[in-house]
């Protein structure tokens, strides 16, 4: 049964929330990609690779548990979620990344989705590459196997199937319908909206 969720003190503005946390995609009629049967994650610097961690090498990072609502550009919120994994700050210096190679960022995922970033956005400290959702390993419904998540953007910056990111000198061009920055806090849902 569908619903529209209801609003809740200590959302932010125009936000309502859910009870828990669906499978949310601009595309439903199509599956999830199939999960890699080794997962990695190229990073690279203009198309240039710089390197490829696998799912082992991210877990051997110490991942830690994360507790951080989610909210939608769409308007629903889910609270209190407990994200397992490791700071995107830590696997880029895991790599030698501490400073910026470029102003600018595009991770993608797997199902093709992609979410363009500022270097000072993507290394904040509740960025995570999270493998588990609220204590099990992430299903295929939720970004499996590996999931950018940024709580404190709009969840279309939450890549599901987390398998690139490339840097940029130049910024990306978006989706005609995301704000570069997508705080939460300053309600960017839109580029051509203020905030």
């Amino acid at each position: 049964m569908r619903y529209w969720p209801r609003r809740a003190d200590g959302l932010p503005p125009g936000q309502r929330l859910m009870t828990e946390m669906p499978r949310f995609t601009d595309l439903p009629h199509l599956p999830p990609p199939e999960m890699p049967s080794e997962p990695h994650l190229e990073i690279s610097n203009e198309g240039e690779t710089i390197a490829v961690l696998t799912g082992e090498e991210i877990e051997a990072l110490k991942p830690t548990d994360h507790l951080a609502d989610f909210h939608c550009v769409t308007t629903w919120s889910v609270k209190n979620l407990r994200w397992t994994g490791v700071s995107l700050r830590e696997v880029f210096a895991s790599v030698g990344i501490t400073d910026a190679p470029a102003p600018y960022l595009i991770a993608r995922g797997g199902d093709r989705r992609k979410a363009g970033f500022m270097w000072e956005d993507a290394v904040a400290e509740d960025v995570i590459l999270a493998t588990h959702l609220d204590g099990a390993p992430l299903d295929d419904r939720h970004g499996a196997p590996i999931r950018l998540v940024s709580p404190s953007q709009y969840g279309y910056k939450s890549v599901k199937h987390l398998i690139a990111i490339d840097f940029r000198n130049e910024m990306p061009r978006l989706l005609s319908k995301e704000h570069l920055r997508a705080r939460v806090a300053h309600e960017e849902r839109h580029p051509k909206l203020p905030g």
